[in-house]
């Protein structure tokens, strides 16, 4: 297999639909192992519009360039209530992802 898949956790601020369902926001990512780019992306927002706006900003995105970027995207975009928890999410998600190319050597 030529992919990786990690998630990313943060919390979620009271007061948004998802969080009757989840305590967390996850975003998870399928990661081409050789040039670590984002192949697709869910989270665990509450609606599928949210869900695919994030997998639009994040797709394509390569990991060994950092996390700076698709944060700021998300920051930039992304005007809802999960905005925080979806960059914490991701900077969680990088850090996932830095573990496994340490073990991964």
């Amino acid at each position: 297999m030529n992919t990786v898949f990690i998630a990313g956790h943060a919390r979620l601020p009271s007061g948004m639909a998802a969080k009757s369902i989840y305590e967390t926001l996850t975003i998870t990512a399928e990661i081409d192992k050789k040039y670590s780019v984002i192949v697709t992306a869910n989270c665990t927002l509450a609606t599928d519009h949210g869900r695919e706006f994030v997998q639009h900003l994040l797709r394509g995105h390569s990991l060994q360039d950092g996390i700076e970027k698709p944060v700021e995207e998300v920051k930039k975009h992304y005007l809802g209530k999960a905005g925080n928890a979806l960059a914490s999410a991701l900077k969680d998600l990088y850090k996932q992802y830095e573990s496994y190319i340490k073990e991964d050597n």
